[in-house]
């Protein structure tokens, strides 16, 4: 029988058609599409070696966030304040503390040996003191009540300034206050340009001596009876005083046995006897260039400190300057 013939493989096809026919004529058939391929994706890794035509390519660090170089950016509201380490040194205010209301005078400049009135006030104060400064130095004492006057004589030989210093006290606190009144100078000097300090006193008219030596000069001021020898060869003291010992009635005008060579002169009578008497005189001027020769002149002095500078008219019509010790002598020449 033909049934019978039918084997079970052609009873599975026979099946699955049918229920293929059963989905519909209209459903379209289902393709399925090739699996995409992966493209790979190449990446870059660094050598550790460079070739050596390769370029080295700068790597950009971030800016720290805090500047340390360059200029400071200014602040939209003014330089900022720093602190900086000050030390204060404190001051207690006692308002019972003595103190000095003023010290002063009743004139601008003091004429020397004339008296100066000196006016002061305080407070909180008992006692007081004026002192006369000399050199910076507390000379003399006036003592004082705390508010007051009192006047002072100067004296005739005063320059420059007079210095006074008051210093008032309660017993236990003092406070002190300084008071420099310039002195007005009273005389001029013989010669021009003067010099900035005022003389000690009037330029006095005397008769001098005066002789050029090889190594300096000799000069005799008679007003004060004195031999300066004036050396200039460079070593010290520079200038040599001293007093005139030259009797005529004693002593020779010179020395007969001793005839200087040609152009050279033998000092005579108050020169000579400085000149023969005295070896450092004598070896450090060597002899004398020309005779010596008299002339009326004028001899003025100025304070130095606690010396004196002594000027003196030469026979050419300069000003000799001696400063004190023996240190230098100049010329001054008058314009």
């Amino acid at each position: 029988m033909p049934m019978r013939l039918i084997s079970s493989r052609n009873l599975l096809i026979f099946a699955l058609a049918i229920l293929l026919a059963g989905c519909g004529a209209d459903a379209a058939p289902v393709v399925p599409t090739e699996r995409p391929t992966q493209t790979p994706t190449l990446t870059l890794t660094p050598s550790m070696t460079p070739d050596a035509d390769a370029t080295a390519t700068p790597t950009l660090t971030p800016a720290p966030r805090t500047a340390t170089f360059g200029p400071t950016p200014t602040p939209l509201f003014g330089e900022p304040i720093v602190a900086q380490a000050v030390t204060l040194e404190a001051t207690a205010l006692n308002p019972n503390a003595p103190r000095i209301e003023f010290f002063t005078t009743d004139v601008s400049a003091a004429a020397p040996g004339s008296p100066v009135n000196l006016f002061w006030s305080s407070r909180n104060a008992i006692g007081a003191n004026i002192y006369r400064l000399i050199d910076g130095e507390r000379n003399q004492v006036y003592p004082v009540p705390p508010d007051g006057q009192i006047t002072v004589q100067t004296r005739r030989a005063d320059r420059g300034a007079l210095e006074f210093l008051l210093t008032v006290t309660d017993g236990r606190l003092t406070a002190e206050q300084r008071l420099s009144i310039p002195i007005a100078c009273p005389d001029t000097w013989f010669f021009q340009p003067a010099p900035d300090a005022c003389p000690t006193a009037p330029a006095q008219e005397t008769s001098i001596i005066e002789q050029p030596f090889e190594r300096g000069r000799m000069l005799y001021v008679q007003s004060s009876n004195t031999v300066y020898a004036l050396l200039n060869d460079g070593r010290a003291p520079a200038w040599i005083a001293l007093p005139n010992r030259f009797d005529p009635a004693v002593h020779a005008e010179s020395e007969p046995e001793f005839n200087p060579p040609a152009g050279y002169y033998q000092p005579l009578r108050i020169l000579g006897f400085v000149w023969r008497g005295n070896d450092t005189v004598r070896n450090r001027l060597g002899l004398a260039t020309s005779p010596e020769f008299s002339f009326s002149g004028f001899v003025q002095s100025a304070p130095d400190g606690s010396n004196t500078i002594v000027y003196a008219s030469s026979a050419d019509g300069t000003v000799l300057q001696l400063l004190p010790d023996g240190d230098v002598w100049q010329i001054i020449t008058p314009p």
